[in-house]
């Protein structure tokens, strides 16, 4: 009786991983598919494969008059560049700070940056907003850029550096201390090295959060300064109508660029997931 019990929970687990596999894989293979379809396939069918297949939908989307994806495509790119390019040296020197220090204060500052994670940030957009309206900075990259340090993104990176950083032996940190190295030197030519793989996994996140953003684009960066594909892609859905084939052509080509990234740096991010489970 308990083999077949066994047996039953076995195959039960089975089907709900098959399950929770093909919620995620479906919104996958149904962008695939149906970039390289037309409109009536898709129409009819939008879960068969594309016989014959086409390339209208992806060619008509760089034709279009506006620029919708290459305006998209250099906002987004940015955006995500310059605003990961500061939360990378921001979050790990700060992070160095705060593992070196005693038990409690480091609680305490973990413990406020839980609430950066904690807080939607649909709560904080209208308070972010008047802040760089304040300072002039609202329909700018700079204000857009400034708004992804300040939220849950800066408070991600600080966990996991942390994490990192605090199994970087002592012996390390103070034999280079005796050498004569200042902090600075320490965190950017010691520290950083030895904590590639939580660089490797702060860039992937940060970066796919941030360009998959639709709200802090859309009301901060603003029509002004132009879209970036996420709320180019909004842009597409027209009130009465809406032209599925491009829709699904213009996500196909949006996806690209955060693949083409990760295959750059994968080995690093499953260096630092392994890295991170054996601690």
């Amino acid at each position: 009786m308990t083999a077949i019990n066994d047996v039953l929970r076995s195959r039960a687990r089975l089907v709900i991983a098959g399950v929770v596999t093909l919620l995620f894989v479906a919104p996958i293979y149904l962008t695939i598919v149906n970039a390289f379809k037309t409109q009536s396939q898709i129409l009819k069918s939008p879960e068969a494969l594309p016989i014959p297949p086409t390339l209208d939908n992806l060619s008509t989307a760089l034709a279009r008059p506006d620029g919708l994806i290459q305006l998209g495509l250099q906002n987004s790119l940015i955006d995500v560049v310059f605003s990961v390019a500061l939360l990378i040296p921001l979050a790990s020197a700060f992070s160095f700070y705060i593992s070196r220090r005693k038990t409690k204060a480091r609680a305490a500052v973990l413990a406020l940056l839980a609430a950066g994670l904690m807080i939607p940030p649909q709560v904080i957009l209208l308070p972010t907003i008047q802040i760089l309206t304040f300072f002039g900075l609202d329909h700018s990259y700079p204000g857009l850029i400034l708004s992804n340090l300040g939220g849950g993104y800066l408070s991600f990176a600080v966990f996991v550096y942390v994490g990192f950083m605090r199994a970087v032996p002592n012996e390390i940190i103070e034999a280079a201390r005796l050498d004569g190295a200042s902090g600075l030197r320490i965190w950017w030519g010691i520290v950083m090295p030895l904590v590639r793989p939580a660089t490797a996994t702060v860039a992937i996140f940060s970066s796919l959060w941030i360009w998959n953003d639709f709200l802090n684009p859309l009301f901060i960066l603003g029509p002004l300064q132009g879209q970036t594909i996420t709320t180019g892609l909004y842009l597409t859905i027209g009130q009465y109508s809406v032209d599925y084939g491009q829709l699904f052509g213009i996500m196909f080509l949006a996806a690209i660029v955060p693949v083409v990234g990760y295959l750059f740096v994968q080995k690093q991010f499953i260096a630092g997931l392994t890295s991170g489970s054996s601690k």
